[in-house]
Parts: structure tokens; C-alpha cells; sequence
């Protein structure tokens, strides 16, 4: 699969309704039949940061994904609303979904 992880600084002055700003893109990206995950999660040290979890079937899907009509929009609406360009970790697993931490196991409950 292929596993991509962001940072999206957002204008401060938007970072409040930034679920709102890219929720277009969000559920279109979700409904994609190779999407994995795509999840949002907000910093806790920088309220104005936004980290992006991502996975793809394979390369198709992930190619699928930045060709698609609704990566063009993104690529074109989302910009105004940042600070400053998104960083991003972008590789390849041989993986098909999440692992277990077993260092932090959670008993049966019952």
C-alpha cells in the first residue's frame, strides 16, 4: 500500500473551520475505491496544524487519487486557506491495513 502522512499549516484565521474548508475533498477522497484512509487529525502543540493520514490500495489507486477531478480542485482551493506549503512522508509497504502495537496490548474485557 502506499502510506502518506501531511502537515497542513493553516492560516489561523481559518484553522477553526478547516474540517468544513476541505470536507469536499475529504468525502470525495474517501469514496475513491482504492482509498484506504483518510484522516484528519488536529496538533496538539499548534492548533493552527492539521495532520493528514492517508493509505492507498497500490501505486494504481494512488495515481488514481492525484488524477482524479476533485485532487485538481483541491490543488486549486485549498492553497489560499494555508500558511505555508503542506510537508509530506509519501512511501511504499508491503502492508495492507494497520498493524497492532503489541508493546501497549490491551487486555480482553469482558
Amino acid at each position: 500500500m502506499i502510506f502518506i502522512t501531511a502537515k497542513f499549516r493553516v492560516r489561523p484565521e481559518h484553522a477553526e473551520q478547516w474540517p468544513e474548508i476541505s470536507a469536499a475533498f475529504t468525502e470525495a477522497t474517501r469514496a475513491e475505491p482504492g482509498c484506504l484512509w483518510f484522516d484528519w487529525s488536529r496538533s496538539l502543540d499548534d492548533p493552527a496544524e492539521y495532520v493528514l493520514v492517508e493509505a492507498f490500495r497500490d501505486d494504481e489507486a494512488g495515481a488514481a487519487h492525484v488524477r482524479s477531478d476533485h485532487f485538481r480542485t483541491a490543488c486549486r482551493t485549498l492553497p489560499p486557506y494555508l500558511a505555508e506549503t503542506p510537508r509530506i512522508v509519501n512511501t511504499t509497504i508491503e502492508q495492507e491495513g494497520w498493524s497492532e502495537l503489541g508493546e501497549m496490548a490491551v487486555p480482553e474485557q469482558g
